[in-house]
């Protein structure tokens, strides 16, 4: 079987044609694969989750008699302890979980140290 004289040069092109794309796709255009989709879903669910339990956190420091202290104690602290403290206090347990969530700790614990 005799494969015509342009079929060669066309496949190179073709070849070359799709790895330019794949180029061109992956560092231009925002392309990524499905295991960086998953991990950058699983963080902006995460921040998702943090933005809406700030008020429960803000408010349950507000509502603890025991907040002056605590208050107190995270002004004293290091700012690597501070987180600790937060989750501590449970200020950062929502509601029906069993342990603080970290992110919302650190979150909080940052806008308790505004105040």
């Amino acid at each position: 079987m005799k494969l015509p004289i342009w079929l060669k040069p066309a496949l190179f092109g073709a070849v070359a044609g799709a790895i330019v794309i794949a180029f061109i796709g992956f560092t231009q255009l925002g392309w990524v694969t499905g295991s960086s989709a998953a991990s950058l879903a699983s963080k902006q669910a995460d921040l998702a989750v943090v933005s809406a339990l700030m008020p429960y956190c803000l408010q349950s420091s507000v509502n603890d008699p025991a907040a002056a202290a605590v208050i107190t104690e995270l002004k004293a602290a290091s700012s690597y302890n501070r987180r600790s403290i937060i989750e501590k206090s449970g200020w950062a347990t929502p509601l029906g979980a069993t342990a603080p969530n970290t992110a919302l700790a650190q979150a909080c614990q940052t806008e308790l140290s505004k105040v």
